[in-house]
């Protein structure tokens, strides 16, 4: 006998310990694959809709005048919110990765080491 989860990945249903590993791999993929997707779609409409509010400012533009920052200032507030957004996406570990919580450890453990 065998029981399917709702990601399709069969269990033996003998078993009184399920191994959830690959159940919890999948549904980590799948929340990483919609944040980047969402980030995506963001930078999207972000695109989308600042041409259209630019080419529509320049189109109304007397003769003579020019952008200024009241006229860009959509584009550049919602910009900081798109590098936020990305920061939250692709930046978790630009800093404090893994390999740098590998390095710290190992540092403190010889220094512990040293000390004592």
């Amino acid at each position: 006998m065998t029981e399917t989860f709702k990601t399709g990945i069969m269990r033996p249903k003998e078993t009184k310990q399920y191994d959830f590993t690959e159940e919890d791999r999948y549904l980590r993929a799948k929340k990483r694959l919609n944040q980047i997707k969402g980030f995506y779609w963001h930078l999207f409409w972000y695109l989308v809709i600042n041409i259209m509010i630019i080419v529509i400012i320049y189109r109304n533009l007397g003769t003579g005048e020019t952008l200024n920052f009241g006229h860009l200032s959509t584009a550049f507030f919602w910009g900081i919110g798109l590098v936020a957004h990305w920061a939250g996406v692709f930046g978790k570990n630009l800093i404090f990765g893994k390999g740098w919580e590998d390095r710290k450890i190992k540092e403190f453990m010889d220094n512990d080491r040293l000390d004592y």
